[in-house]
């Protein structure tokens, strides 16, 4: 048996109030047998909108969750609908070129845009809006390379709008140096959007079992030759042509990929719902707000008129115990935005939470096989994209099942 899973979150996410945090699991556990053509291992976001593209492909799939649809990572997230990377264009055109980074950018764009797409066509509301994105500095040196990155994005046919200090100030409310304005992204309820999507697979056929923890996955051969893969649980089995694991990192049972990522922990603050006259005050706008800082640090407005921040990213290794972690983080994350928003100050904090998540060396996700482990698929890795490469993996991973070759495949492959 393996060793206990690591918590994916700590603290209160706004998107979890009690009356949600603790209402009956929607899904049965796995007991007995099963058969599938694909056993998907996670029930966040990832393998929700994977399970739905298989769904609509035909292919018969089983989601295992260990704890409850969307209450992991997915509920940690802040759920901004990016379409660029984390990385910046002029830097995947240093280390694949600019074709590949172009396509990179592209695929990157289409797949938020099928994902707004998606919510905008399911019954169940997850506080979908369209909002543009500011990607800003406020340090002089960074100026003239995020204008680099402005002319790289323009030339290669990607939606910019230079912002100087004043437009920055009139238009955003924050005092900066220089930003990049994009036009297409927007923010959700990402726990509301991955229970209306696995909902959405759930009634096209696909079998979801809630806390169904996977012990043991094993790949044989069954008659005639052909591979199939034993997914375990505690209560039950899944035999499956194949098994995909949308756990966003390595977990235990895959130790060997472990050094493929460097793990992190993630921190975001909420206030309590602000009146008008409060948001005046503050004077952000309504956008995804995210600056150049590495860690970077970023802001948003809720539906529920909230003030969302977040960032101070910090790699998970020995050090205080979660509760201290948060609370320090939760104070550099005012410091730095009350430097940005003075009116801040006056304001509280009334949720506060800490996420985990898997960054690559290149901040780009695995998604498809790996030689050590047949049978198996992947989709790992996202970096602060997690939703919007959750969309792309779930495109790719039915792709790649039905067969369909694709040089999109090799770009987010274990050996690029």
């Amino acid at each position: 048996m393996p060793p206990p899973r690591p918590t994916l979150r700590t603290g209160e996410p706004v998107w979890l109030p009690p009356r949600v945090a603790h209402r009956a699991p929607r899904y049965p556990r796995l007991t007995g047998v099963h058969h599938a053509d694909v056993a998907i291992v996670g029930g966040g976001i990832t393998g929700a909108i994977a399970a739905l593209r298989f769904a609509e492909a035909g292919v018969d799939a089983v989601v295992l969750e260990a704890d409850r649809v969307g209450h992991g990572s997915t509920a940690a997230s802040s759920a901004l609908l990016l379409q660029e990377p984390d990385a910046r264009f002029s830097s995947l055109s240093e280390r694949y070129g600019q074709a590949a980074a172009k396509r990179i950018w592209r695929l990157s764009h289409d797949a938020a845009h099928d994902l707004i797409a998606l919510l905008e066509r399911l019954s169940t509301p997850t506080a979908l809006t369209r909002r543009d994105t500011i990607h800003y500095t406020t340090d002089a040196d960074d100026v003239a390379p995020l204008h680099r990155e402005y002319v790289a994005r323009c030339r290669a046919g990607f939606d910019a709008t230079w912002l100087t200090p004043r437009a920055l100030r009139v238009d955003v409310g924050i005092p900066a140096r220089a930003g990049i304005r994009t036009r297409g992204s927007a923010q959700c309820d990402p726990f509301r959007a991955c229970e209306a999507v696995i909902g959405e697979a759930a009634r096209a056929g696909t079998r979801v079992f809630e806390r169904s923890a996977v012990r043991r996955i094993e790949a044989r051969r069954g008659r005639g030759g052909a591979r199939r893969v034993e997914v375990r649980t505690n209560g039950g089995v899944v035999e499956a042509r194949q098994v995909v694991i949308a756990t966003g990192y390595a977990t235990r049972q895959f130790r060997p990929l472990a050094g493929r990522f460097q793990l992190v922990h993630t921190y975001v603050a909420a206030t309590p719902p602000l009146d008008a006259r409060a948001r005046r005050e503050i004077g952000l706008a309504d956008v995804l707000l995210w600056d150049t800082r590495r860690p970077y640090h970023y802001a948003r407005w809720t539906a529920d008129r909230r003030l969302l921040l977040g960032g101070a990213d910090r790699s998970i290794r020995g050090g205080p115990g979660p509760a201290a972690r948060l609370a320090i983080a939760v104070a550099g994350i005012r410091a730095h935005f009350e430097r940005l928003l003075p009116a801040l100050g006056d304001v509280a904090i009334a949720h506060a939470w800490e996420g985990r998540f898997a960054n690559t060396p290149d901040s780009l996700p695995y998604i498809g096989p790996h030689r050590r482990y047949p049978g198996h698929a992947f989709a790992l890795g996202y970096g602060g994209n997690g939703m919007t490469f959750g969309s792309l993996a779930g495109r790719l991973l039915a792709e790649q099942w039905q067969g369909l070759a694709s040089q999109d495949h090799a770009l987010f492959a274990f050996d690029r």
